[in-house]
C-alpha cells in the first residue's frame, strides 16, 4: 500500500514485528512499548490502525493516544478498522467473543469515545459484516483544532 520510504510498521507484539520484518525486509518495523515511537513531532500525515485496539486495555490506549498526538500533523488523520460488538446482534457478539483472541472487543460508541476523550473528532466511514458473523467498524479520527 505504501512505499517503504513513507512507511513505518508499529506493533506492541515482538513476534508480529519479527514476522513482518521477514516478510517485508525493505520496510521499517518497530515494537511499540507504549512510550515513544521513533518519529519526530508532528511528522506523520496518516496513522493506520487495523485490528489492534481490541487487544489493548483502554487505559493503555490512553498512553498510545498521547503519542499519536505527538507524532501526527495537526491536519493528520488516524484511520481505524476494528471488530466491534453490535447492540442488536447477540449471535455475532457471542461468536466474536468466542472466536477472536482480542480481550477488549468494544461497541462502536466505545471505540469512538476512546478517541473523543483525547481530543479527536471521529467520522464513521463504514460499518460492515465479514464472514456473516463478524461486525467491523471503519472510521477516521482527526485532531480537534484548538
Amino acid at each position: 500500500m505504501f512505499h517503504p520510504y513513507y512507511y513505518i510498521g508499529i506493533d506492541p507484539d515482538n513476534k508480529r514485528i519479527d514476522y513482518a520484518r521477514r516478510q517485508y525486509p525493505q520496510y521499517k518495523f518497530h515494537v511499540f512499548d507504549g512510550k515513544e515511537l521513533p518519529v519526530e513531532n508532528e511528522a506523520v500525515d496518516n496513522l493506520l490502525i487495523i485490528a489492534v485496539l481490541h487487544h489493548i486495555h483502554s487505559e493503555e490506549i490512553a498512553s498510545y493516544m498521547k503519542e499519536f498526538q505527538r507524532i501526527l500533523k495537526p491536519t493528520g488523520t488516524i484511520i481505524v478498522m476494528e471488530p466491534c460488538l453490535h447492540k442488536e446482534s447477540s449471535l455475532c457478539n457471542n461468536f466474536m467473543k468466542w472466536y477472536d483472541d482480542g480481550e477488549y472487543i468494544r461497541y462502536e460508541d466505545e471505540y469512538i469515545q476512546l478517541f473523543q476523550d483525547h481530543d479527536y473528532d471521529c467520522s464513521v466511514i463504514k460499518r460492515f459484516r465479514k464472514c456473516f458473523l463478524y461486525n467491523e467498524l471503519f472510521f477516521s479520527a482527526n485532531p480537534r483544532l484548538h
